[in-house]
């Protein structure tokens, strides 16, 4: 039998974090998917993976959504800026091999 754990404890708020690393993750798996179909777009279009004005325009939309959330602005864009450099080096791979 498993010990009930306190709501205030150590092991209790590791297990709430480890429930919404799943649920980030999911989150990003559904983005994943996303960004596949958008390299199809992008080769059917001849567009190029790098778009710097759609870049700022994520980023200044996920530090405003962050506000409103009362989240650090600045922990936001980094991790939107680290994701995206990702996708698009990611988009730039698969885009170079149908080229």
């Amino acid at each position: 039998m498993v010990e009930p754990v306190a709501p205030d404890t150590l092991p209790a708020l590791r297990r709430e974090i480890d429930a919404v690393d799943a649920g980030l993750i999911d989150l990003l798996s559904k983005r994943f998917d996303i960004v596949q179909r958008v390299i199809v777009v992008k080769q059917r279009d001849g567009l190029p993976a790098n778009i710097p004005e759609r870049v700022e325009d994520v980023v200044r939309a996920a530090r405003a959504l962050a506000g409103e959330a009362g989240l650090p602005q600045d922990l936001v864009e980094t991790l939107w800026r680290s994701m995206i450099s990702w996708t698009i080096d990611y988009e730039d791979s698969h885009l170079a091999r149908s080229s």
